[in-house]
C-alpha cells in the first residue's frame, strides 16, 4: 500500500505530513517555505517520489459560510500545478479550523508560543490528513459491514 501524503498550502508556507504504510496514522513531517510555486512544486515532487506517495490530501479552506473565497481558489490553482507536476491523485479536503486545531494541539503538548509558527503548518497537514485517513477507515469498515438490518 502507498503512503498518503497531506498538504496544508498556504502563501508563505505549506505543511506535509505522511500517512504510515498502512495508512492510519498521519505525522507531520515538515513545513516548506514557500519562496516561489517553481521551488515548491519541485520539493512536493521530489517528497511525494521518496516517500512512495499515492494520493494527496489537500486542505481547502473554506470560509465560515462554506462557500469558496480568494485563498481557496489560491489553493486550487496551486493544486493543479501540482497534479501537472507530479501527476498524483489529489483529493481535497475542508480545513477550516484546522490550524486552530493543531495549534491547540501543539499548546497542549507543551510547545512554546515562539515555535508554533515553525510547527503548526505541519501539524495542520497533519490534522487534515488524519482526517481523511479516518473517513476512509470509517468507509471500509461499514461496507465490510454490510447494509444494516431492518
Amino acid at each position: 500500500m502507498r503512503r498518503i501524503m497531506g498538504l496544508d498550502i498556504g502563501d508563505k508556507r505549506i505543511g506535509v505530513a505522511l500517512s504510515d504504510p498502512l495508512q492510519i496514522l498521519a505525522s507531520p513531517l515538515r513545513t516548506i517555505t514557500r519562496n516561489d510555486d517553481g521551488s515548491a512544486l519541485i520539493e512536493i515532487a521530489a517528497l511525494a517520489r521518496q516517500y512512495d506517495i499515492g494520493r494527496l490530501v489537500v486542505g481547502l479552506p473554506y470560509l465560515a459560510d462554506g462557500s469558496v473565497g480568494e485563498q481557496a481558489r489560491k489553493v486550487l490553482d496551486f493544486t493543479e500545478k501540482i497534479k501537472a507536476q507530479a501527476g498524483l491523485e489529489i483529493v481535497m479536503l475542508d480545513e477550516r479550523y484546522t490550524s486552530f486545531a493543531a495549534g491547540q494541539m501543539l499548546r497542549e503538548a507543551g510547545k512554546k508560543r515562539n515555535s508554533l509558527k515553525k510547527q503548526i503548518d505541519a501539524a495542520a497537514a497533519t490534522v487534515i490528513l488524519q482526517a481523511y485517513l479516518d473517513e476512509a477507515d470509517a468507509a471500509r469498515q461499514i461496507s465490510q459491514q454490510g447494509p444494516p438490518s431492518l
